[in-house]
């Protein structure tokens, strides 16, 4: 009997975690905490598995909506294996040594919520197994009932560096589960490598974009274009530009692509500013650089010419020195270091702020994207309303698949049945609706978090 249970992130962003039981063996695939909640909501349901069995942890990521309560998870479940690859072995020390730092500083958080330490961490990244892509490791959990052990492997997805998708397989039925997947390249990553995944009995599948119309995304190449041309204007008309990004992942993409189309001498040449645990991932991705799939290996972030932005005290420096800023959060969310420069970049005519990545409808950079120069918006529910003098610029740089590379995905690896997690419900709609169109012998079922399906 295997059963699958959705703790969090079935039908939004945030909080990924999902229990399999196999014949037994419990696993967790992923475990992920909420960037917008804070306390105890911020976590999955560790409670719905209780009384079951929990033997092993599998990480596709290092992104905090993946493994951000995994410190939470071990407080209560010690016993745990966890796996992930070798790259996000790495990463996860640095970014949930950062974690540990925010939440210590929050001020809104339950006083009965257990935050972890340092050395917490340090004993949790020291448990981690790293396995390498495509190594088969064999899982059997204390209550096994099968004399089958599980098969399980590592496929690189092309979302960032050491992201994968997971195939577990027991007797004669696979199940994949694609975790953040992106199917085309972008400016270091390469995309999927889906060799040897075909004929699967359960895939399941991220829904991230599939209710985003294709033609409003573009590609990197058309993107990069329309960045460049828009950027050199901000530059030429004295203004600086204000691009959020997430520290790990579009950090590392947009310092590449800046850098890149300088050297081609398409994009002014003008100072580059990076800061926090941002830099310290580029390191990661620079020491991965010849044993990871990427566009070149020769490319040294750390060799990129870049500035810390907290060297500057007074950010007025920004009106004399027309510089491009990538800053954290991605979707600038309270209390981050876009968030805290954004109020500076507002008021200023001839500045620009560039969104790049994808944006939580409920978050502040949702909400600035959505404005015009000139209007008055409030970044969160109980801000004071303030106006845009600064532009507002959005670019698509995506990191996850569009929904017609899902559609390939489903193609590819030849399901019987696909269950749909991590993406609201109208692009769960628009996927399952498009996969029973085009495959009517595939069975489509939506994820519902605390219900159980069997297969």
């Amino acid at each position: 009997m295997i059963s699958f249970l959705p703790l969090g992130g079935a039908d939004e962003i945030g909080a990924n975690c999902f229990y399999l039981n196999i014949f037994g063996t419990g696993i967790l695939l992923d475990c992920g905490i909420h960037p917008r909640k804070t306390g105890f909501d911020s976590l999955p349901y560790f409670d719905l598995i209780n009384d079951l069995p929990l033997d092993f942890v599998l990480i596709t990521h290092a992104h905090q909506d993946h493994i951000g309560s995994l410190p939470f998870l071990v407080q209560r479940f010690p016993h745990v294996i966890i796996y992930s690859t070798t790259q996000t072995k790495e990463i996860a020390e640095a970014t949930l040594h950062n974690a540990a730092n925010i939440l210590a500083q929050s001020t809104d958080i339950d006083t009965d919520f257990k935050i972890y330490s340092h050395d917490e961490i340090d004993l949790l990244v020291r448990s981690i197994s790293g396995v390498n892509y495509n190594e088969v490791i064999s899982l059997k959990g204390m209550r096994h009932t099968s004399s089958s052990g599980i098969n399980v492997s590592f496929h690189d997805a092309g979302h960032i560096l050491g992201s994968a998708g997971i195939l577990l397989e027991h007797n004669n039925q696979k199940i994949f589960f694609s975790g953040d997947i992106n199917f085309s390249d972008q400016s270091i990553m390469i995309g999927c490598d889906l060799k040897g995944i075909h004929n699967i009995d359960v895939l399941i599948l991220e829904s991230t974009y599939g209710s985003t119309d294709s033609k409003k995304l573009g590609t990197w190449l058309t993107e990069s274009e329309r960045l460049v041309k828009t950027a050199n204007k901000v530059i030429h008309d004295g203004g600086s530009i204000l691009i959020p990004v997430f520290a790990l992942g579009k950090t590392q993409e947009l310092l590449s692509l800046l850098y890149l189309q300088m050297v081609k001498r398409k994009l002014t040449e003008t100072n580059i500013f990076t800061g926090g645990v941002g830099r310290e991932i580029s390191n990661i991705y620079d020491r991965n650089r010849y044993i990871s799939r990427r566009s070149s290996s020769d490319l040294l972030l750390k060799e990129i010419p870049q500035q810390n932005i907290f060297d500057i005290e007074d950010l007025t420096y920004f009106k004399k020195n027309p510089s491009i800023v990538l800053a954290s959060s991605g979707m600038i969310l309270e209390g981050t270091t876009s968030f805290k420069l954004l109020d500076f970049w507002l008021q200023q005519k001839n500045f620009a702020v560039f969104g790049v990545g994808y944006m939580d409808e409920s978050s502040p950079g949702y909400r600035l994207m959505n404005s015009q120069k000139g209007s008055k918006i409030k970044l969160t529910d109980f801000s004071e309303p303030k106006k845009v003098n600064c532009s507002v610029e959005r670019f698509y740089f995506p990191s996850h698949s569009i929904r017609e590379d899902l559609i390939n995905i489903v193609q590819s690896i030849n399901p019987r049945k696909v269950i749909l997690v991590h993406g609201d419900i109208n692009s769960k709609d628009w996927l399952g609706h498009k996969i029973l169109e085009l495959y009517p012998h595939i069975k489509v079922t939506s994820a519902e978090i605390g219900k159980s399906i069997l297969f």
